[in-house]
């Protein structure tokens, strides 16, 4: 999300409620950056609200582990680390793992179509340069296949980490060619999809999310 792009709030919903999911979009699509201290003022003048809804907003997002309130400091967006990162693409590429196992079970020529379909679309968000339709299109791949899985309690697992995976996967599809990388390897999952391999999809979504995951970490160090 580039800095000129407004935060105003429309009136589409209780300005509380759009308020916080303007400020969870915000940081998840890297408006505000890890460590930025954010000042309840200048956002409530951005936004065009009142102070009140911020600071609710902030609450929300800081039980969610988005921002956190440090003494002296104020409430900064949380910094993300290596051994974070590692944790979190690690459990996600098991659950997903076995998300795209169980979906093979419930596989059919619609599941393939719909899939194909998100990928002809994100192609076309790539050579648009569209990075906020690359990350719809990614984050409606994945979504679709732990679907499929008919498993409310992986679900369950993976919606409690959903804003970390949000927040890392805006990251990812940043890097230079990671998209294009992406794009190939939803390809290769459906498929081992197609051919009902359940072995194989496996393998591919864990490695998909592995270098996803290997490709943040080394953008980190540099």
């Amino acid at each position: 999300m580039e800095k000129e792009k407004s935060l105003k709030v429309e009136n589409y919903k209780t300005v509380r409620d759009a308020v916080f999911e303007k400020l969870r979009k915000a940081i998840l699509d890297g408006y505000f950056k890890p460590g930025q201290r954010i000042i309840e003022n200048q956002v409530a003048e951005e936004m065009g609200v009142s102070r009140t809804p911020i600071r609710e907003a902030l609450r929300r997002l800081e039980i969610e582990k988005l921002v956190e309130n440090l003494p002296r400091k104020g409430v900064m967006v949380a910094r993300v680390n290596e051994s974070q990162i590692k944790e979190i693409f690690n459990i996600r590429g098991v659950l997903e793992g076995l998300a795209v196992r169980l979906a093979i079970d419930n596989s059919d020529a619609l599941m393939i179509a719909d899939l194909e379909k998100i990928i002809s679309e994100m192609e076309t968000a790539i050579k648009d340069g569209d990075i906020d339709k690359q990350i719809n299109c990614n984050t409606r791949f994945h979504d679709y296949i732990v679907r499929k899985a008919n498993s409310p309690m992986l679900t369950e697992m993976l919606q409690n980490i959903h804003e970390q995976i949000q927040r890392y996967r805006h990251q990812s599809l940043s890097l230079e060619g990671r998209a294009e990388v992406s794009l190939s390897e939803h390809k290769d999952i459906v498929q081992e999809i197609k051919e009902k391999n359940k072995y194989g999809a496996e393998i591919f979504m864990k490695k998909h999310i592995e270098k996803a995951g290997e490709a943040l970490m080394k953008r980190m160090g540099q």
